[in-house]
C-alpha cells in the first residue's frame, strides 16, 4: 500500500467517525464541531483525489459559511437540551439504522462487483475558470433558486424557533401602591 492509500483510508475513517458523532451528539454546539471536522475530511480527500478546487470550495462553502449559519441559527435561537425519556431511546434510531443497512448493502454489492465489470467513464477536465463560467452562462437561474429557497428556510427556521421560546410577560401596571 502506497502513502496515499494509507492516507486516504485514514482520511475516511477521520469522515465516518465525525460524521458518526455529529449525527449522535446531543448537544447542538458538540455536533456542529464534529460537522466541521468532516466537512475538512472531505475536503482533503477531493484534494487528495485531484480536485483542488472542489477542495477549496468544500471548505470556503461548506465549513465556512454553512456551520457559521449553523452557529448563528443556534445561538440565536438558544435552545436548550431537552430530557431524554426512557421509552424513546431506539425510536430515533429507526430510521438510520434502516438507511445504513441499506446504505452498507449497497456499498457491499458495489465492491462485489469490482470496477472492471462496469463500462468505463470518459474523464472530464475543466479549469476552475471553464466551470465558473459554465456555471454563470448556463445555470444562473436554478442558482439564484437555491439561494432564495435557502433563504426562506432559513428565515422560516428562525421564526418557528422563536415562537416556541417566546414567554408572555405580565403587564406592569402604572399604578402606585401605597
Amino acid at each position: 500500500m502506497t502513502f496515499y492509500g494509507i492516507v486516504f483510508y485514514l482520511l475516511a475513517i477521520l469522515l465516518l467517525v465525525s460524521t458518526a458523532l455529529a449525527v449522535s451528539r446531543t448537544r447542538l454546539m458538540h455536533a456542529v464541531v464534529y460537522l466541521i471536522i468532516s466537512f475538512f475530511a472531505t475536503a482533503l480527500l477531493f484534494y487528495l483525489l485531484g480536485a483542488p478546487f472542489l477542495a477549496g470550495l468544500e471548505v470556503i462553502i461548506y465549513a465556512g459559511a454553512i456551520m457559521v449559519m449553523f452557529l448563528f441559527m443556534i445561538m440565536t435561537l438558544k435552545m436548550e437540551e431537552r430530557e431524554r425519556r426512557a421509552g424513546s431511546l431506539f425510536r430515533p434510531w429507526v430510521f438510520p439504522i434502516v438507511f445504513g443497512t441499506i446504505s452498507l448493502v449497497l456499498l457491499s454489492a458495489l465492491v462485489w462487483v469490482g470496477p472492471g465489470h462496469g463500462l468505463p467513464l470518459n474523464l472530464a477536465m475543466a479549469s476552475p475558470l471553464d466551470f465558473g463560467a459554465y456555471i454563470f452562462r448556463e445555470l444562473w437561474f436554478p442558482v439564484e433558486v437555491v439561494s432564495l429557497l435557502l433563504f426562506v428556510a432559513l428565515a422560516g427556521a428562525l421564526y418557528l424557533g422563536r415562537g416556541k421560546n417566546r414567554r408572555k410577560r405580565p403587564s406592569v401596571s402604572t399604578e402606585k401602591t401605597s
